[in-house]
């Protein structure tokens, strides 16, 4: 599992191939008797806004943490564990991969807030407009989906902090 992680981090462009041809399965399955080859479609066209959004954070991240992606992965890989880097360069770096990334979830719980109405709305929406099937399978989708992003954005946020406090901690030693 671990290979597969790092080859996705690595590799921006297979992150998106299966997020494209997983959404295009879920809209098959809520929507069934479409071509699946016109869904494909449409949905890599209608994600090019999301990938511009993605590539753009990825390269703020890559700059935060030295500039390769290589090093972004390996720290990105030390925040997941909790390993505070050794080496001062590394730390530095890491320092400024957790300060940009604490900076761009800064409003992540209004987001989740607002992310949580927008879905109730569509639901209700899914729910006046289309058939029982749709309803329920988009309903059971979006709970897994919030349920997904508030526990896994807070853990995120928890190491986040974690790692900041452990930095500034040994920074703190290193002066006295």
């Amino acid at each position: 599992m671990q290979r597969i992680n790092t080859y996705l981090a690595k590799h921006l462009w297979a992150q998106m191939l299966l997020s494209v041809l997983a959404a295009s399965v879920l809209i098959m399955l809520l929507f069934p008797g479409r071509s699946f080859l016109l869904v494909v479609v449409r949905t890599a066209v209608m994600s090019v806004g999301g990938i511009a959004v993605i590539a753009a954070a990825r390269r703020k991240e890559k700059r935060a943490s030295g500039g390769s992606t290589d090093r972004m992965v390996a720290l990105d890989r030390k925040l997941r564990k909790g390993d505070v880097p050794s080496d001062p360069q590394e730390r530095e770096a890491m320092r400024g991969l957790v300060e940009q990334r604490l900076h761009r979830t800064r409003h992540r719980v209004l987001a989740q807030v607002g992310l949580t109405v927008l879905v109730g709305a569509v639901i209700a929406a899914t729910a006046l407009t289309a058939g029982p099937q749709q309803t329920v399978g988009f309903t059971v989708l979006s709970v897994v989906f919030l349920g997904w992003c508030i526990l896994y954005g807070n853990r995120q946020h928890r190491r986040l902090h974690s790692m900041r406090r452990a930095l500034s901690a040994d920074m703190a030693d290193q002066r006295h």
